[in-house]
């Protein structure tokens, strides 16, 4: 009896290990990678992807994915590093962009003032001033330099690049007789004494567009990689990932545009005004479109693709104004390259994403890594990030020279 009762215990434990054997094979089959014709249909995106699926996993299996490897892990990850380079890039801008004016460069100015002709420069400084502009704000600073060099106090907004021109002007033109040694010093006094007087003219100006620029392009990043991560959850789930990922891009290509047509058009605030008007309206119209049902259907991907292409595409209009209006100034020139470079960067992605290359040409073979829409993804970084030093450059300009 009691040889039998144990048999029986022995027999149960085993039948139990068993059971929980086959439920582990059940679950590991069941979180498994899936094929393509296996997908449900709102699943089915690109035909020529064929195997690594995941397909309706619980959200915890999900988010561990992130970790492991199947045909969205680097689509989950381009974007996600992305996104930590341009949160780096924020905090940097914020924190550590130097500004413009070197205050360094007036470390010498005590030598060089000692070695001019203090009295002579200074009158004729006077004497150029009432050629500025703005000379009911600078008679503050021709009293001042009447009575002191070291005394100048905070004035009204103006820049070092005037500063220097209207001192180039009218400085060496009174000066011509004066020796090679009295030039030399002059020359280097125009500069100390831009350097000195500027940094209490110069108001920064607006850093907003900049910001938004880099806000746009964090939230683009960060909901193309959380779509791919949660998409494969469930239906309802795939449909709202799917809208916020259209909505960062458009969100993207719109806050691009702010930068440059903000600080291009700054002095005139009529175009200005109506391109980031036009932009604006343009980007919550396509985020607009990409909310309805149909647009999700793999049918309309080539529609998709062409609509933000030619969102991005818009911003050619007001490039070629502004080489229009600042044709001699260099910055113009540098920013348009950095624009050109970019626009080249998500032309090139998007056509990629529209014609599925290269998977199309190899179907199984990029399911992994190097499909089209990693490509994408790596070449809207490098957009943006090529935006970003555009972005810089415009910094720069317009606190320096101002309008």
């Amino acid at each position: 009896m009691a040889a039998a009762a144990g048999e029986e215990v022995e027999a149960a434990r085993w039948a139990e290990a068993e059971d929980e054997r086959k439920e582990g094979l059940r679950r590991r089959r069941r979180y498994g990678l899936v094929e393509y014709r296996a997908l449900p249909g709102y699943m089915r995106d690109n035909e020529y992807i064929l195997r690594h699926y995941r397909c309706e996993w619980p959200l915890p299996q999900v988010l561990l994915s992130a970790f492991s490897i199947h045909n969205e892990t680097l689509n989950v990850w381009t974007h996600l590093i992305g996104f930590f380079v341009f949160l780096v890039l924020t905090i940097y801008t914020a924190t550590q962009v130097p500004n413009v004016v070197d205050l360094q460069s007036l470390q010498h100015l005590p030598d060089v003032l000692r070695n001019a002709d203090l009295h002579k420069i200074q009158t004729e400084l006077v004497a150029c001033l009432p050629s500025l502009p703005h000379l009911s704000d600078l008679q503050k600073l021709k009293d001042e330099l009447k009575s002191s060099w070291n005394s100048i106090e905070v004035l009204p907004s103006l820049s070092r690049w005037h500063l220097l021109e209207l001192l180039s002007s009218c400085l060496p033109h009174r000066f011509t007789h004066s020796n090679e040694t009295s030039l030399s010093v002059l020359q280097s006094m125009k500069e100390d004494i831009a350097n000195m007087i500027a940094p209490q003219l110069i108001r920064p100006i607006p850093r907003w567009p900049f910001y938004a620029f880099l806000g746009g392009a964090m939230f683009c990043l960060l909901a193309s990689s959380t779509c791919h991560l949660l998409s494969c959850h469930s239906r309802r789930l795939a449909y709202i990932m799917l809208r916020l990922d259209y909505a960062g891009i458009a969100a993207l290509i719109a806050t691009s545009f702010y930068p440059p047509v903000y600080y291009s058009f700054m002095c005139y605030p009529f175009f200005c005004n109506l391109y980031l008007s036009c932009i604006t309206i343009l980007g919550v119209a396509t985020i607009a479109f990409s909310l309805l049902p149909v647009f999700q259907n793999p049918e309309f991907r080539t529609i998709r693709a062409c609509l933000f292409f030619g969102m991005g595409a818009s911003g050619v209009i007001p490039v070629i104004h502004k080489l229009i209006l600042f044709w001699h100034q260099p910055e113009a020139l540098h920013t348009t390259a950095y624009e050109v470079l970019m626009g080249l960067f998500y032309g090139i992605g998007a056509l990629v994403y529209a014609t599925r290359v290269p998977e199309r040409w190899m179907p199984g073979k990029f399911d992994i890594a190097g499909h089209s829409h990693q490509l994408f993804h790596v070449l809207v970084v490098a957009g943006a990030y090529t935006h970003y030093h555009s972005g810089l450059v415009y910094l720069k300009w317009r606190d320096v020279q101002g309008c």
